[in-house]
C-alpha cells in the first residue's frame, strides 16, 4: 500500500520560511517523479514544483521561482519543499504526489499517488 505523508506545515508571518517534507512508503521511491501542489480555500488547485525521478531539472510555477526549492533524498524516501520569503498568497493546503518514471510534470493528471496534505498559513 502506497502512502505519502506530508509534514512541516504551520503558521508563519510573511517573509518567513518553512520546509515541507513528504515521506513515501510502499513504492520504489527512486523511480518516481515527485511533485508539490497546493489548494487555497475556495480556489482551484495549482502546481507548485516537481522533481524528476532522475533528480534532474526541476520545475516550478512562476510565482514561487527564486523562493521555493524542491529536493529529494532517495535514501530516506523523502521529498522536500523549502519555502522562503513566504507571502500571504502562499497560504494553502500543500500536497505531495508521485508519478512513476515521470519527468516532473506540472499536470496533476499525471500523478498516480497523493498525500493528505499539510496546511500552510502565511499572515501579513
Amino acid at each position: 500500500q502506497v502512502q505519502l505523508v506530508e509534514s512541516g506545515g504551520g503558521a508563519v508571518q510573511a517573509g518567513g520560511s518553512l520546509r515541507l517534507s513528504c515521506g513515501a512508503s510502499g513504492l520504489t521511491f527512486s523511480t518516481y517523479a515527485m511533485g508539490w501542489f497546493r489548494q487555497a480555500l475556495g480556489k482551484v488547485g495549482e502546481f507548485v514544483a516537481a522533481i524528476p525521478w532522475s533528480g534532474g531539472t526541476t520545475n516550478y510555477v512562476d510565482s514561487v521561482k527564486g523562493r521555493f526549492t524542491i529536493s529529494r533524498d532517495n535514501a530516506l524516501n523523502t521529498v522536500y519543499l523549502q519555502m522562503n520569503n513566504l507571502k500571504p498568497e502562499d497560504t494553502a493546503v500543500y500536497f505531495c504526489a508521485a508519478d512513476r518514471w515521470g519527468a516532473g510534470s506540472d499536470s496533476f493528471r499525471t500523478y498516480e499517488f497523493w498525500g493528505q496534505g499539510t496546511q500552510v498559513t502565511v499572515s501579513s
